[in-house]
């Protein structure tokens, strides 16, 4: 690309524009990481100033994301959860086009947790499980599940969503969730989990679901990085009447 000295659009917006092309033309491949700064300032022949003008455009727009001590990367793809849906949160993963999966970190039965007592009448199933998007962690969850599933061979579901568990073994649907959402500080263990520092910002979904009026069977929080990470919630509204 020849930068036009010449014209109105400054030339840090150009560069912006040419790497902008280059990476919705797939250029930096499957780590998506752009070229240092330095060879950016050879490449262009413009000063450090403009190349930095550039990518911190291009960072404000949300195309690139910059990691301290790694470079310049493309921007990882935003994931969002639809909240009036009945669906997994792995599931929700799957149907925009991802490639999610999860590990098992723990798995035990467990007296019923005193805040608990009004969801569950015996003993629960506590299972913790990491999701990933791209490889990273995106999500740190902790569930507990309804005593049905006290003989499930866990490391061999490590990669069912957990409505497709509950359905399986007991022969019930999932028919309602409840879903509070809010926000905390990642203490030491998400963090360790997450990858992220401590304190950092986290989203945090509560669901409870259920196989009637009566019967809860799950009762999951997930603590979810929010960079890539949205809630999104449809509605429909009637104009008022005179």
């Amino acid at each position: 690309m020849t930068l036009q000295r010449d014209s109105s659009t400054s030339l840090y917006e150009q560069i912006a524009q040419q790497l902008l092309t280059e990476i919705q033309q797939g250029h930096f491949g499957a780590l998506g990481k752009l070229p240092s700064e330095s060879e950016l300032v050879e490449r262009f022949q413009v000063s450090r100033v403009t190349i930095r003008l550039a990518l911190a455009k291009l960072g404000d727009d949300g195309v690139v994301e910059r990691k301290q001590g790694k470079g310049t990367f493309v921007a990882a793809q935003q994931v969002r959860h639809d909240l009036d849906a009945l669906r997994s949160f792995h599931d929700s993963l799957l149907l925009q086009g991802l490639a999610p999966t999860m590990r098992l970190l723990a798995h035990r039965r467990v007296a019923v947790p005193d805040e608990l007592t009004e969801l569950f009448s015996e003993a629960c199933v506590m299972v913790e499980r990491l999701h990933y998007v791209d490889d990273e962690p995106i999500a740190f969850a902790r569930s507990y599940l309804t005593a049905e599933l006290a003989d499930v061979d866990w490391p061999s579901v490590e990669q069912e969503p957990l409505y497709s568990v509950l359905e399986r073994v007991t022969g019930h649907p999932v028919v309602r969730a409840d879903m509070a959402i809010r926000a905390r500080e990642a203490d030491k263990k998400l963090a360790e989990h997450l990858g992220i520092k401590r304190g950092t910002a986290l989203l945090v979904m509560q669901r409870t679901s259920w196989f009637d009026e009566q019967q809860c069977c799950d009762r999951t929080t997930f603590y979810i990085r929010p960079e890539r990470y949205e809630f999104v919630l449809s509605g429909v509204f009637k104009s008022r009447q005179a």
